[in-house]
């Protein structure tokens, strides 16, 4: 039923906007702005242990959020970097174990991209094991400047969608993809299409574009830390302190949870 759900907010009139959290309680804020699911930030749940991301760094903190986060009243969905192993059965029974209804799953190791043919066999896998999950494929070519054109990255996405992938997601850092570009991986990938949020283009002009869900990624843990570092600064340097949600508000968020 939750996965049914998942799968469902993709269709809506808009893009599914996803905020992405990096403990129990900046998802619990998320759930309580009313937002329809939730998905996990494999860097914000490493920088958050102390961790740099990728290198499979996040693997034990995010299987321990995501169990944390299972009776959470909408869908999650966990960023599990590159399933943590090369072995496609070892990552698929990582998967599967997971109380979620999405996962994404990146196509590469080490800031490499690996063959598509590799990651593939993670998909069909995964799939396999947990068929119900919605198993979002990541592209990277755009992510690390490498064979980081839409051709090459259509080409990657359709072998994934061939092995079971539910969506396919486009990160792009270091720059914008060009709306052209956009409505092309859209028109030619036929399962939901997942980017970052775009500087400059609304969730309604993506949606025009053919764009199905938006990631925040780690952008809410980044601009929590230097919210946190603001409020800390003003206070030392004599300015007023800015308004935050009391304490006797998120203690009951917290107490409601863990009950």
């Amino acid at each position: 039923m939750v996965a049914s759900a998942f799968r469902a907010l993709h269709d809506g009139s808009g893009p599914l906007l996803l905020p992405n959290a990096w403990d129990v309680g900046s998802a619990l804020a998320f759930v309580d702005a009313g937002f329809p699911a939730v998905g996990t930030t494999s860097f914000g749940v490493g920088a958050a242990a102390g961790k740099p991301d990728g290198d499979r760094a996040s693997r034990d903190a995010t299987r321990e959020l995501v169990r944390r986060l299972a009776h959470l009243p909408v869908p999650v969905s966990a960023d599990v970097e590159d399933g943590y192993d090369d072995d496609p059965e070892v990552v698929a029974a990582f998967v599967a174990d997971l109380p979620v209804a999405g996962i994404n799953l990146e196509d590469s190791t080490d800031g490499r991209l690996v063959e598509p043919a590799r990651h593939a066999a993670k998909v069909a896998a995964v799939a396999h094991a947990a068929p119900d999950l919605f198993v979002n494929a990541r592209v990277d070519t755009y992510w690390f400047g490498q064979d980081a054109t839409v051709r090459a990255t259509v080409d990657r996405a359709l072998t994934y969608v061939d092995a079971g992938a539910a969506g396919i997601f486009v990160p792009v850092v270091g720059g914008v993809l060009a709306p052209a570009d956009l409505r092309v991986l859209a028109r030619e990938i036929p399962v939901p299409l997942n980017v970052l949020v775009v500087p400059g283009l609304s969730l309604t002009e993506l949606g025009e574009l053919g764009v199905r869900r938006v990631s925040t990624g780690s952008l809410p843990y980044r601009a929590a830390v230097d919210a946190a570092v603001s409020v800390a600064t003003a206070v030392r340097d004599g300015r007023p302190a800015p308004a935050a949600t009391s304490y006797a508000d998120m203690q009951e968020r917290l107490r409601r949870h863990d009950a």
